[in-house]
């Protein structure tokens, strides 16, 4: 359950203006050992609203984490949180901050009343969905300003997952908590996330608002109930280079005139149009082994558009959905 939204005119402890960002760092660089650099140079800032945070396994994102909320100290450079230096005020950055981690940390053998909430159960025995939702009432129990979700849908079906999702779109929206969401799954950062930061190997990728990462493509997509190949003859017959993507037509969009053109020859064929628009970019075209986004806006970039790095760990938008 989570509480009514706070006055407007009762600031606290922690808030930060709207031009302030919530989390920075400057030169972010963490070392294990001689041969581990975890990040490498980090500067990036999150402000206000839904941030998702994504890279391939060991891109830096736990131990970003660990170093946010003060519990690992960086090799060298800075990062601050709500205003606050992470190496001199952890403690009060943490008592600021709800913290959902991904792993499964819940002490089994008391009820969930004891650890948070008014259920009268033993943590053991609850399914892992049910000790997501503890987790996250953990997490908002000491009314923080700022959360940081670590794979919060993890263990969830279909269901759970719409729900926690909505749950977090709450968080942001209505009650003005910063969010900083981490997950594999592109699809529910795309969802939910006003911004977005990539990192790899350490380093920041990218970091923009989360329109300008699925902005329209110049690729029309056209799809059909059936005669899809026909589809393809014809449009082939008339100058154009179509790319077939499972029951989807894919095209370089060359001007106005080629819609028209498209329209006249699914006319002329009769077949049932089941959808003609621009393909809007996907965040997980960050992550394609042929170099990103850049590719699908040209020829041969079509037909692999949606393939993800192997290995990644990164899962597209189908994914639980």
């Amino acid at each position: 359950m989570i509480a009514e939204p706070a006055s407007e005119a009762q600031p606290r402890p922690g808030d930060v203006g709207r031009a302030e960002p919530v989390i920075a760092t400057t030169a972010l660089t963490r070392r294990f050992g001689a041969s581990i650099t975890a990040l490498d140079e980090l500067t990036m800032a999150v402000g206000a609203g839904i941030t998702g945070l994504v890279g391939a396994n060991g891109a830096g994102k736990s131990t970003l984490i660990k170093i946010l909320l003060g519990l690992l100290p960086p090799t060298s450079g800075k990062a601050s949180v709500l205003g606050m230096d992470t190496t001199a005020h952890g403690e009060r950055i943490r008592s600021l901050t709800g913290y959902m981690p991904e792993h499964d940390c819940l002490p089994p053998d008391v009820t969930a009343t004891e650890f948070v909430t008014h259920m009268y159960r033993q943590i053991g025995t609850y399914s892992t969905g049910m000790k997501q939702r503890v987790k996250l009432a953990q997490a908002l129990a000491g009314d923080p300003r700022l959360l940081l979700l670590d794979e919060p849908t993890n263990g969830l079906d279909p269901a759970g997952r719409t729900a926690m999702l909505d749950l977090i779109c709450r968080i942001g929206g209505d009650f003005g908590i910063s969010v900083v969401v981490s997950s594999h799954l592109l699809g529910e950062i795309e969802q939910i996330c006003d911004h977005l930061i990539v990192i790899d190997g350490g380093r920041l990728l990218r970091s923009a608002t989360m329109s300008s990462f699925t902005q329209a493509s110049q690729v029309l997509v056209i799809e059909v109930d059936e005669g899809a190949d026909l589809l393809a003859a014809e449009l082939s017959g008339r100058g154009l280079d179509p790319v077939r993507s499972g029951r989807e037509l894919l095209l370089l969009i060359d001007g106005d005139a080629m819609f028209d053109l498209v329209r006249d020859s699914v006319a002329r064929l009769g077949l049932p149009l089941t959808r003609m628009e621009q393909r809007r970019h996907r965040v997980e075209e960050l992550f394609r082994d042929d170099g990103g986004m850049a590719g699908l806006d040209e020829p041969g970039g079509l037909a692999g558009s949606t393939g993800l790095t192997g290995g990644s760990g990164l899962t597209g938008a189908a994914d639980g959905h």
